[in-house]
């Protein structure tokens, strides 16, 4: 760990790479992090670290490395929440020198796309980066935001509503103090013959859930339940998600804060898809050439 820098996106470039030739060519951001975590044994003082934002910091530089390696082919970016690795990017290796050139290379692009004000559209990322590669918090979705921003209640109250949305039957919330962090239950049907008793948390977090909090309740629920749903706004350390999918312990699910709010979407609850088309100035400058 000592010979990597968090702040530099090049010493990511091969890391990631491998992650996912590991993991078989492809996997979700959060898997792929947590692979390279656990592949470089690195301690939870850098994976738990936060930006201003409340964001995993480890996990954002490894979204930014992705997002140069999309460009360069390496990676194929059509393919939304998960990452795939190209033919190119099997075949493909850098070497720290070519990695900083590369990454160097996407720095200096996005730098003049943003003195030069095009769109973000035209620029194909959400956030555009500065020349000393401190690169800019991209806002809280605005989903996100009403979520932490609700009181406890109410926000085992929308999670509830969410279950049920999502095919769960009998929800109810507890909201007791002596239910050893359970926030409610609910029964899902597997099949005509078989279903499930399933218990929930809700943390509105806009930080990390450490393994303990996960192991607690964890230990606290199965006694009384088949399966549990930790339900978070903010994030799991690496060490949570490993305690959540250890050997010989039944497994609990854990939907942190981005994967929440694409269930909200995914079921279109409290939100509704709207088209937005943008002009795109540089398109029609070539026709006056």
């Amino acid at each position: 760990m000592n010979s990597l820098n968090m702040s530099n996106s090049a010493d990511w470039v091969m890391p990631l790479i491998n992650a996912l030739k590991d993991l078989g060519g492809s996997g979700r951001p959060k898997e792929v992090s947590t692979k390279i975590a656990e592949t470089l044994n690195l301690p939870e003082s850098v994976t738990n670290e936060l930006l201003p934002s409340g964001a995993l910091k480890f996990h954002n530089r490894i979204a930014w490395t992705r997002n140069y390696l999309a460009r360069e082919g390496v990676l194929d970016a059509t393919i939304r929440g998960v990452w795939v690795l190209t033919e190119k990017g099997w075949s493909t290796s850098y070497t720290a020198i070519q990695a900083r050139e590369m990454v160097d290379k996407w720095l200096n692009v996005y730098k003049k796309n943003r003195e030069s004000h095009i769109t973000e559209n035209e620029c194909n990322i959400s956030v555009l980066v500065n020349s000393t590669e401190e690169e800019p918090i991209p806002a809280e979705d605005d989903l996100l935001s009403i979520l932490r921003g609700m009181s406890a209640k109410a926000f085992e109250h929308v999670c509830a509503r969410l279950l049920r949305e999502s095919g769960f039957e009998n929800v109810t919330v507890t909201g007791r103090s002596h239910d050893g962090g359970i926030d409610g239950e609910g029964l899902l049907a597997i099949n005509p013959f078989l279903t499930l008793k399933v218990v929930f948390q809700c943390k509105r977090y806009k930080g990390t859930v450490s393994r303990e909090q996960v192991s607690d309740f964890e230990n606290r629920t199965f006694k009384t339940a088949d399966k549990g749903i930790f339900i978070t706004t903010g994030y799991f350390s690496v060490d949570a998600m490993k305690e959540a999918q250890s050997g010989g312990k039944r497994q609990i699910e854990l939907i942190d804060g981005e994967r929440l709010v694409e269930m909200f979407k995914e079921v279109k609850l409290g939100v509704r898809p709207i088209v937005v088309y943008e002009v795109i100035p540089g398109f029609f400058k070539q026709f006056e050439e």
